[in-house]
């Protein structure tokens, strides 16, 4: 399941929710875990899957919980958004939930930061559990915030590049592109305009196109956000700026923001049977491992292909890199059953069953280094291509924040005024960025 996007305001109004669970969450795990994993009991767990596929197959996994520990019922919630979590998180009482699962990866560092959830470092240590073995190392570390653990991967996300098979073959392109010079060709390429719009685009550069997002750019950039001190780096880290060079580069020689911003108002939904890359509108899209699935259902008349998303130019030995993110899985604060809880968390992440079956059913990629070599995951080549994303040295998430994911939103508005043009100056409005997230961060802190 892809991350939701959300504005600046929402994500600005999420972490002030987080922020207030400050004052009420104290304390360690330790000493609130003091219930008997072996007692009979209820569990309350809260998800955010919702589509009809998504919820039998958490369910599923549910039941098999439960055929092993049965003294321990869960209830499960679905369709529940970091909002609602918040809330509930932050009021407690009988009707909060003792496991919960965001797909907001973001947070991860607000989560732990204001003890929202529970410090799991006293259960792994327990059960034996080296979380830099046992998970994907990328998602073991997407998963803490200065050092505390306070969440483990529950599945994952990788990005890369999907193409149309039949575009390319019918613009004699042979391979998909490497690096950013070659796929700007290609993607020049694969345009065809028609009047003041477009019959086929090669790619969707803007901001607010689907999933062309800063932070998704960013990764293969190797944008590192934060110095050393813990303070903003935009303004001085070449990569920012070659990435937002490069990016307006593109739609300037595909047509101009003006234009490309049209074509993106006509375009069908991201998640329905008319997204652009579906009805052929689009040649490439970058994407999530999920979209092969979506693009099978969607029975579309060509054949597609995935590949790593390209790299710039003297990265070129970094090529095979992408973006990472996921579902986070942790144990409520608030709890008074969390040695239960922690049973249902340990179960839903490391069983390798439990992962293979889960990320088959869902298309997601799994987070444990046994279930990536289970013999039982999906063998679907395409599935298959963002499963070496995940799973290659520089593939990455954007670090945590104790502001969640605000800073990174503050470098896609930049995104957004500067490929229209409202940001004259590039490096002043990186200084900007970065001193806003800078008295972001501060505040929150």
């Amino acid at each position: 399941m892809p991350r939701i996007r959300r504005t600046t305001a929402a994500a600005l109004a999420a972490t002030a929710a987080i922020s207030l669970l400050a004052t009420a969450c104290t304390g360690s795990a330790g000493d609130a875990a003091s219930d008997d994993p072996k007692a009979r009991t209820t569990l309350t767990f809260w998800h955010g899957w919702s589509a009809p596929s998504e919820v039998a197959a958490i369910e599923a996994n549910i039941e098999s919980f439960e055929a092993k520990h049965p003294n321990i019922t869960v209830k499960t919630v679905k369709g529940i958004t970091d909002d609602k979590l918040n809330q509930a998180l932050r009021a407690g009482g009988s009707q909060a939930p003792d496991v919960v699962s965001s797909f907001t990866t973001d947070n991860v560092g607000r989560f732990c930061a204001t003890g929202a959830l529970a410090d799991l470092k006293p259960f792994l240590d327990k059960s034996g559990i080296d979380p830099a073995t046992t998970f994907l190392p990328q998602m073991a570390k997407y998963t803490e915030h200065e050092g505390k653990r306070c969440a483990v991967p529950l599945l994952g996300d990788a990005y890369g590049l999907y193409y149309n098979k039949k575009a390319f073959a019918e613009a004699g392109i042979t391979a998909p592109p490497k690096t950013l010079s070659e796929f700007d060709a290609v993607a020049e390429k694969l345009t065809k305009r028609k009047g003041d719009s477009y019959e086929q685009l090669g790619f969707m550069p803007n901001f607010q196109g689907y999933e062309t997002t800063f932070e998704h750019y960013a990764s293969q950039f190797g944008v590192r956000y934060f110095d050393a001190d813990g303070k903003s780096a935009l303004a001085g880290d070449p990569a920012v700026k070659a990435l937002f060079t490069w990016q307006k580069k593109l739609a300037d020689r595909l047509g101009g923001y003006a234009r490309l911003e049209r074509f993106r108002a006509s375009l069908g939904d991201e998640w329905g049977p008319k997204h652009p890359f579906h009805t052929g509108q689009v040649a490439m899209q970058l994407d999530g491992e999920w979209r092969g699935k979506m693009a099978s259902d969607a029975e579309l008349d060509f054949e597609i292909g995935a590949a790593p998303f390209p790299v710039p130019d003297d990265q070129a030995d970094q090529y095979g890199k992408g973006y990472l993110s996921g579902t986070i899985l942790g144990i409520a604060r608030v709890s008074e059953k969390q040695n239960a809880a922690w049973e249902l968390v340990k179960y839903l992440s490391t069983d390798t069953d439990a992962v293979v079956s889960f990320a088959n059913a869902i298309h997601n990629v799994p987070s444990t280094q046994a279930a990536l070599k289970s013999p039982a995951l999906g063998d679907d080549p395409l599935y298959r291509t963002f499963v070496s994303i995940a799973q290659h040295p520089g593939s990455s998430h954007a670090p945590s924040s104790v502001n969640g994911g605000a800073f990174l939103l503050t470098a896609q508005d930049l995104g957004v005024r500067w490929e229209a043009g409202r940001e004259k100056d590039l490096d002043a409005g990186l200084r900007k960025a970065d001193a806003q997230v800078d008295k972001d961060n501060e505040q929150a802190r």
